[in-house]
């Protein structure tokens, strides 16, 4: 149903939700973000569909299944309203101002807001100043889950600065290219849990206690071109549940090149002639291709074969363009593990699809001692969106951590990482 416009409802449990539409969709088409209306547009032309708006309802079915009586406030169409319906719930809207934002035309009506900006991206129209007002409209709610990515948390975070003490606990769901900031649950399923259980709090809703975690800011177009320079933008009130947040990624820079230079001999030694490699990104698997005297990418997936010489079959793909390399051959996905967060897949490797990794033979997980130390014993985590397959990778796989040295370490699906 739709409620007044403004202020928002208040009461007892009451979750307010925000969906970034184009969150995520650049990293199956390799385009390492989604910020940006042309970068949009063209992740749409390589086959890229949006992701945020599903992993919103996820969050959303978790929260609803474990807490019934919530009650949810959300804004209207793909910036929240879509996920509700897709989960299968009811919702109360809120409008936007239009006079909140100047290019607004105030006799359209709210909804001609994000559609007179010209710098509105083409899934629903939206703007970074869309998810500013959506912000400050659900300023009365509870708890405030946010869909997106590290761009997304950002412009929460600016939105919540400016409410001051009126300012609600926020959670983000994990729906962008990267999330290196430390505001996320670690899977869509893990965002309902939590804030299922802050609702229910010390037996009353707003109840649970409150952290303060790290928003990061990069640079995307620096990150496409191979540098990575994040930095510390500020921080957001999250419930307090270190087992189900992500935490912020930890950098490799303190990482011996030796350890590193160690693992990639060790990966070189085990390949095959006449099989594909799907090298993924990080400073480690490209270490591999430097092994084998070829120009891989950083930030991007690479296709490597042995031979003489050694070929590079085709460097930052996209998803279609991988599944196109890998479907019908022998291939071998290799992985690093992002340092600090645990993550093997779903994280800056959206191009390694559920279909792609149906499609390869076997897969490599490469991690220092140093990364696998830092975890404190946590689990290393697969979040592809597919939650059965997430399930069928779990259990134990052999890291390799350098030369002729490997450890089996725990695999398991992200969203299962949550012990409430």
């Amino acid at each position: 149903m739709t409620g007044p416009a403004v202020p928002p409802l208040s009461g007892p449990g009451l979750v307010g939700l925000v969906v970034n539409p184009v969150a995520g969709l650049g990293g199956a088409a390799g385009l390492k973000g989604s910020d940006g209306a042309g970068t949009q547009r063209e992740a749409l032309a390589r086959g890229a569909t949006p992701r945020a708006g599903e992993r919103a309802a996820r969050a959303v079915r978790t929260l609803l299944a474990r807490r019934p009586g919530a009650r949810l406030l959300t804004v209207p169409g793909p910036m929240g309203e879509d996920s509700v319906r897709a989960a299968g719930a009811a919702c109360d809207l809120v409008r936007l101002d239009p006079a909140a934002d100047p290019t607004a035309d105030p006799a359209a009506g709210p909804a001609a807001g994000p559609a007179a900006d010209p710098t509105a991206g083409p899934v629903g129209g939206t703007t970074a100043r869309d998810t500013r007002r959506a912000v400050a409209a659900l300023a009365g709610v509870d708890l405030l889950l946010f869909a997106g990515g590290d761009g997304t948390a950002r412009d929460v975070l600016d939105a919540v600065r400016d409410l001051g003490d009126r300012a609600p606990a926020v959670l983000g769901i994990p729906a962008g290219v990267k999330v290196y900031s430390g505001c996320f649950a670690v899977a869509p399923a893990a965002a309902g849990f939590l804030a299922a259980d802050f609702l229910h709090g010390s037996g009353q809703a707003g109840g649970g206690g409150t952290v303060e975690a790290e928003v990061v800011d990069l640079d995307e177009e620096a990150y496409r071109r191979g540098l990575v320079s994040p930095r510390l933008y500020g921080s957001l009130r999250v419930p307090a549940a270190p087992v189900a947040l992500s935490g912020r990624k930890a950098g490799s820079s303190g990482t011996a090149p030796g350890t590193v230079d160690g693992i990639a001999r060790e990966v070189v030694a085990r390949m095959r002639p006449g099989v594909r490699y799907v090298l993924g990104p990080g400073a480690t698997t490209q270490a591999v291709g430097r092994a084998l005297g070829l120009a891989t990418t950083l930030l991007g997936v690479d296709v490597a074969e042995l031979g003489d010489p050694h070929r590079l079959v085709a460097a930052d793909v996209s998803e279609a363009e991988l599944f196109d390399l890998v479907r019908g051959t022998e291939a071998v996905v290799v992985l690093s593990v992002i340092g600090g967060q645990g993550f093997v897949l779903g994280r800056g490797n959206q191009q390694v699809s559920p279909r792609v990794l149906d499609a390869v033979t076997g897969m490599l997980v490469l991690a220092t001692p140093h990364k696998l130390a830092a975890l404190g014993g946590r689990p290393l985590l697969a979040d592809t969106g597919d939650e059965e397959l997430d399930s069928k990778l779990g259990g134990h796989v052999q890291v390799i951590t350098g030369h002729r040295e490997s450890t089996i370490y725990r695999v398991r699906a992200a969203s299962e990482e949550y012990d409430g």
